[in-house]
């Protein structure tokens, strides 16, 4: 008998060493894997430039200059080869490159607090964006190797300096991967000959990333004059070479929207850097096309092409598996978060994305818009970027998802692409002043021999007088409510619904911060007026009929 149970010992042993080789190989696996070594560099003399300090929000190198401008935003003119404008970038944004990062890191620790699971993601996205750099022109690659030098050596135990730029470059893909999060859910539109009031084209966008409210403090308005292809204007943030809303010295614009994606298997080209490819080799809608053809991408996005070549917009639709061409035929454009086209419509996944999301509600509020502000203007254009109700004007309450403007716009952007001319917003979100930048001016300087201020002053749209009344202090009032309740801290749950009333999210926090603290009467009143709002999507209608159902049997 004891022998029996000696034997059975050492087969447990032997199962159990078997298991730990296996867990010990596959970590090896994994980590050699997702390992990504830089690109080679021939020549790196680029390493001993030193940034000069003009004041103390302005510095140069060469011809390349970095400053704050009085509007809060940051200015950056970038020229040169990739490896060279790399390392010049980080250089005088060294201080932006490593605060970046820990604003980024430490929203991810917000959004995820268990500890296992961010290093189990840590191993998935190594493993999964593994091939993520044979998936990335060498001339991006080499640029965020350059930007690498200047980043935090913190965040090792992430991985390197070069490794963990690359991978946030496809963060907005990443998010996909891990759970359809929608961080990026934007509204963009375009109008042109009869809908515009001088028939030129204009675009506007809402950039709704929100990565947490630092995230957005540091916007940069980069303007690059690389050695190939056009010279081109991004908005961006520290550390980031891809592009989400920009415009050439062409005058093509592109602005990406995130679309309903299927969880992909395996990285590819990251959205960003497709549609920075996009700003720096085309000059024409076709251009464009054939540019984001030949790149196979894993998650599912809408470029909103705008080109003063063509006088006209379109939005290109890529999945990983398809690709579509959406033009009106028409003097105007829409784009919120699903397809259109007559390919990506059809999909079932997008035909489900309308029933659920807010997309469809958002889309049609825009067209609302468009339709009630006549011939568009910039002044128009930046009006409906701002507009918070939802149908018919109704007070859908402030941040839904359903409005235009839901408040967590990273930034907002208008463009005239025949002028050559681009306003960017300041803080808050969309509602601060829109600052004008004239690209022909940008690229003709040459340098900053001064500190000055580098946009038109005269194009400068005003701030929104929403910022001076009594409903925009009531939504500060609830966005610093709604950040006691997520850290877990006692708030009055009367102040809380005075703050934002007609906002169905007002009273499910109140519901739920009520069930946590075992007020089930309560919660269930709460839940019970949630329902008479506009919800904005079906999920959170389904988690308000569930939590009803547990206040009667808690």
């Amino acid at each position: 008998m004891k022998k029996g149970w000696r034997k059975l010992g050492r087969i447990l042993l032997y199962i159990t060493g078997a298991f730990l080789l296996l867990i010990l190989i596959l970590v090896i696996y994994v980590v050699s894997v997702s390992h990504i070594d830089p690109p080679q560099i021939a020549d790196k003399s680029a390493l001993q430039l030193q940034r000069k300090q003009i004041d103390t929000s302005c510095y140069t190198i060469g011809n390349n200059w970095f400053r704050k401008s009085n509007s809060g935003l940051y200015e950056m003119y970038i020229e040169g080869k990739p490896f060279e404008r790399g390392v010049i970038y980080g250089k005088l944004s060294a201080e932006l490159v490593k605060r970046q990062e820990d604003n980024f890191v430490d929203q991810i620790k917000k959004m995820i607090p268990s500890q296992s699971y961010l290093h189990f993601l840590k191993y998935f996205v190594g493993w999964f964006n593994r091939n993520l750099a044979k998936n990335i022109a060498e001339e991006n690659k080499e640029e965020i190797y350059g930007i690498s030098f200047s980043a935090s050596d913190k965040y090792d135990f992430i991985g390197s300096n070069y490794e963990r730029i690359l991978n946030y470059h496809a963060a907005h893909d990443i998010g996909h991967a891990l759970q359809n999060m929608m961080l990026v859910g934007c509204t963009s539109f375009a109008t042109w000959d009869g809908r515009s009031a001088d028939s030129s084209l204009i675009i506007g966008r809402n950039f709704d990333f929100f990565v947490g409210d630092k995230f957005a403090e540091d916007k940069i308005v980069a303007f690059y004059h690389p050695d190939k292809g056009f010279p081109f204007m991004i908005v961006t943030w520290g550390g980031f070479t891809g592009a989400a809303s920009g415009m050439n010295a062409q005058g093509l614009t592109v602005t990406i929207n995130a679309d309903k994606s299927e969880i992909p298997t395996g990285s590819a080209t990251p959205v960003s850097l497709v549609a920075r490819e996009i700003l720096q080799y085309a000059s024409n809608i076709q251009e464009a096309w054939a540019i984001a053809k030949k790149h196979k991408m894993f998650v599912s996005e809408s470029f909103l092409i705008g080109s003063a070549a063509d006088n006209r917009a379109a939005i290109i639709e890529k999945t990983p598996d398809g690709m579509d061409m959406y033009d009106p035929h028409s003097n105007f454009i829409t784009c919120t978060n699903h397809f259109q086209g007559d390919t990506m419509r059809k999909l079932t996944s997008n035909v489900q994305w309308m029933k659920e999301s807010a997309s469809e509600y958002r889309y049609e509020r825009l067209s609302e818009l468009l339709q009630e502000s006549g011939p568009n203007t910039v002044q128009k254009t930046v009006n409906i970027l701002r507009d918070r109700y939802g149908l018919h004007n109704q007070n859908i309450g402030m941040g839904n998802e359903k409005a235009v403007n839901q408040f967590i716009a990273h930034h907002a952007i208008v463009f005239e692409p025949q002028k050559r001319l681009v306003w960017v917003s300041t803080a808050p979100w969309q509602l601060g002043k829109f600052v004008a930048y004239d690209l022909n001016k940008i690229f003709g300087m040459h340098g900053l021999q001064a500190n000055h201020e580098v946009y038109d002053s005269a194009l400068t749209i005003p701030a929104d007088p929403f910022l001076q009344t009594r409903d925009y202090q009531n939504f500060l009032t609830f966005r610093h409510l709604k950040s006691e309740i997520m850290d877990g801290k006692e708030v009055d749950l009367q102040q809380l619904v005075a703050s934002n009333p007609e906002f169905y999210h007002t009273y499910v926090l109140a519901g739920d911060y009520a069930f946590k603290h075992k007020q089930y009467a309560a919660a269930k009143q709460y839940y019970q007026t949630a329902l008479t709002k506009v919800i904005a999507t079906k999920g959170e209608e389904t988690h308000i009929r569930k939590q009803l159902e547990k206040c009667d049997h808690p």
